[in-house]
């Protein structure tokens, strides 16, 4: 097995080299996509009781076509859960890029994830989500478990107005996660599809028994919004002792989030559910032009900003895992923390 990285390595030491549970919080990370996998990739450093619930309204690509042929969740954004969770050595690493692999081919199999296939697989030989998702990660060696948010696949449908160029004033429905993520009109709003469906049981649980939730970063409309959807999760988050962290993106996404500002993002998401409080909303600080109008927005769902520098170095808007880590752990240390964990 190779060792951590040295950047690793000098994390466990500024985060305090924790390896006793009772030393660590219990953390509940909600979304889905790259955004979630970012979440995740940081957390697992810093605590070793980890929950990822994971939206399940995906329609595009491999995931779709496995959801439309057998009936199935789409896998696709539980499988970059997994692998987000696993660890730095050459176990965790191999399988990470085995799950995450995409056949080449000119036949049926071209564009499938194995982790896909696998998940997937198991779901039909236990007929248990959330049992063939733990044997997966057992599977990994991942550092926390993988729930979906809900048992049943969800459509999502959101409100946009000009998404036909042609009427740029007219508000329709477009349908399809897929669809709703790269719409070239403005989303007014998103639901789903049953309006009301059931929540896993299991990450109904994790949240109330959480000491930190973490929702975001991610596709706002379809990876983050979508949990405040389900309303036994909703109820969960609302009514947690848990303290909440609300993680902004680096920047706005092409498509259904184009031209938002991060104080944008938090009134949205407030419309949304507007009963939701939060203690902490985390940004980088490039990517906030205007901190007084973020604080007000954050001061309205309750929170207070924590602006640190978590983007990659190279300048790309993605979430660099150890500076995500760092934040996320002074957060957890600064905040409402009495006495050892538990």
């Amino acid at each position: 097995m190779s060792h951590p990285p040295i950047r690793t390595r000098r994390l466990r030491r500024l985060v305090g080299g924790r390896t006793g549970r009772a030393t660590q919080p219990k953390v509940v990370a909600l979304g889905g996509g790259m955004g979630l996998s970012a979440s995740l990739a940081a957390l697992r450093r810093i605590t070793g009781d980890l929950t990822a619930v994971v939206t399940v309204a995906d329609d595009g690509g491999s995931s779709g076509r496995l959801r439309d042929e057998l009936g199935v969740l789409p896998p696709g954004d539980l499988r970059k859960a997994l692998a987000a969770l696993c660890g730095d050595d050459d176990w965790g690493q191999t399988w990470a890029r085995v799950i995450q692999h995409r056949f080449a081919s000119e036949g049926d199999l071209h564009g499938h994830a194995v982790g896909n296939l696998l998940i997937v697989a198991l779901w039909e030989q236990l007929g248990d989500h959330v049992k063939a998702l733990e044997w997966v990660g057992r599977l990994l060696g991942a550092h926390g478990r993988v729930l979906p948010m809900s048992a049943v696949p969800l459509e999502l449908q959101a409100l946009v107005r000009g998404h036909d160029p042609d009427h740029p004033e007219q508000v329709g429905t477009v349908r399809g996660q897929a669809t709703v993520a790269l719409t070239p009109g403005e989303v007014q709003s998103v639901h789903l599809v049953p309006e009301d469906p059931p929540a896993v049981p299991e990450a109904v649980a994790a949240v109330l028994d959480a000491d930190w939730v973490v929702l975001g970063p991610g596709s706002w409309f379809s990876s983050v919004i979508p949990h405040l959807l389900v309303p036994e999760l909703l109820d969960a988050l609302t009514e947690t002792k848990a303290r909440r962290v609300l993680s902004l993106n680096l920047a706005p996404q092409p498509g259904e989030t184009e031209g938002f500002s991060p104080q944008r993002h938090l009134e949205v998401l407030a419309r949304h559910a507007p009963k939701l409080a939060f203690d902490v909303v985390l940004a980088d600080a490039a990517a906030v032009p205007d901190r007084s109008s973020l604080c007000d927005a954050a001061k309205r769902l309750g929170a207070t900003v924590e602006l640190a520098p978590v983007a990659a170095p190279d300048g790309a808007p993605r979430h660099d895992p150890e500076l995500l880590a760092a934040a996320y752990d002074r957060i957890f240390r600064m905040h409402g923390r009495i006495g050892p964990w538990r």
